[in-house]
């Protein structure tokens, strides 16, 4: 597994490599996913929902790329998703649906023997962490969410920053280093107020064909006056600067996959305690036959301020063809604290992808 590894450099350069053909110097790439769920939960029927124990939900999810030149590309990823979707809105109000734009990026990339360039700049995904090259639902093995990474309130957002990224390769080493306007805790739009810079970075290293080992990082302030987390009398936000580290390991042979993250996040207060938060998951997947794979993953995460939550979640999947992905899974969900300590889960996922491209 040579190491173009991150998101930047997977999606992107191989995105703009497959315009139909691959000698094609620019064209058009568009690609998509359609995920329509069903999903049983016992925190349905709880506040502040309180509603029916089963949901269903959509999400649609385009990337196109438009290539300009053997260097010169752009790229995009637009969402419509339906609320209740991911199971972290349970525990929040409303109905709904909403679009967003999770990328869109002007990008320049480079290829030798050795290794790559790639330069991005726009609206991005954070360079922190490992799991955001597998947030597309026929990508992810199972149906949640590791605990850290969400929309909102996360210490990970799927939500975009706006900035600019370098990602490199040489030899079996990859690394990326972005400076943004907000902090992945808290992505924030290029027209709000409370913008600040944030660094974040990374490096892994592939250790032999299959098995990569990576640390990341990142550090900037994260408040916004109009945060929820933001209370009355608390310091400006400039001053109060967040900083989170993180290692993560991938290993494939065969037809098993394995993921592992481990991270922990400080997010200071003058008014009460600095928020601590650790956080980690194991994932295997398994492939069964060209059709079937089964996979499993254990979440923990420990704050200092609701206690810690294990999660252990389990998936099957069968593809009844190249275009569809059936997922059943199930969920048990187990906090420390609070009066509803047990969730347990059920969702079923039908997935389809398409694909059209055009050269120019």
């Amino acid at each position: 597994m040579k190491a173009l590894c991150h998101i930047g450099a997977v999606l992107l350069i191989l995105g703009s490599a497959s315009i139909c053909a691959q000698e094609a110097n620019s064209g058009i790439d568009l690609r998509g996913t359609l995920t329509a769920q069903l999903i049983v939960s016992n925190q349905l029927t709880d506040a502040p929902r309180s509603s029916a124990p089963a949901i269903a939900g959509t999400r649609a999810v385009a990337y196109p790329t438009l290539k300009f030149s053997e260097h010169w590309f752009a790229t995009g990823a637009v969402q419509l998703v339906t609320r209740p979707y991911y199971i972290s809105d349970f525990s929040t109000k409303g109905y709904g649906a909403k679009g967003s734009v999770l990328q869109a990026t002007l990008n320049y990339s480079q290829i030798s023997r050795r290794g790559s360039i790639l330069f991005r700049a726009g609206e991005m995904s954070s360079a922190f962490g490992s799991f955001l090259l597998r947030y597309d639902d026929s990508e992810n093995a199972l149906v949640d969410l590791p605990p850290q990474y969400g929309y909102y309130y996360a210490p990970i957002s799927f939500l975009p920053v706006a900035g600019a990224q370098l990602d490199a390769t040489y030899g079996k080493w990859d690394g990326r280093l972005q400076f943004a306007n907000s902090s992945p805790a808290n992505p924030r739009s290029i027209f709000a107020h409370d913008q600040y810079g944030n660094w974040a970075a990374g490096a892994g290293y592939t250790v032999r064909q299959g098995f990569r080992i990576g640390i990341s990082g990142y550090r900037g302030p994260y408040l916004d006056r109009r945060y929820a987390y933001y209370y009355p009398g608390e310091a400006k936000p400039s001053s109060l600067t967040a900083h989170a580290v993180g290692a993560d390991a991938n290993w494939a042979h065969r037809h098993t996959s394995v993921y592992i993250e481990v991270q922990r996040f400080i997010m200071p207060y003058t008014l009460f305690p600095d928020f601590h938060e650790s956080a980690g998951y194991a994932e295997v997947r398994q492939v069964l036959s060209p059709r079937w794979s089964i996979a499993g993953r254990y979440s923990l995460t420990s704050t200092n301020a609701s206690g810690r939550m294990n999660i252990a979640e389990t998936a099957g999947a069968y593809r009844p063809n190249r275009f569809q992905l059936l997922k059943i899974g199930y969920e048990l969900r187990h906090a420390t604290t609070g009066s509803d300590r047990n969730n347990h889960v059920l969702a079923v996922q039908l997935i389809t992808t398409f694909h059209k491209c055009a050269a120019l």
